[in-house]
């Protein structure tokens, strides 16, 4: 599962660097932000309900 969530992770970042470098794609890097931001959230509190 945590393989999973930094693949995700990599992806998502991945998609906001090209979305930053295109400009005609900027509603790419905000995608990709939200992705990463939810991702990382979701990783975080199924890592602290394992350690319970």
């Amino acid at each position: 599962m945590l393989v999973l969530i930094i693949v995700l992770l990599a992806l998502w970042l991945i998609l906001s660097v090209v979305g930053f470098a295109i400009k005609g794609l900027l509603w790419l890097a905000v995608i990709g932000i939200i992705l990463f931001v939810g991702t990382a959230a979701i990783g975080i509190v199924r890592r602290r309900a394992l350690r319970r």
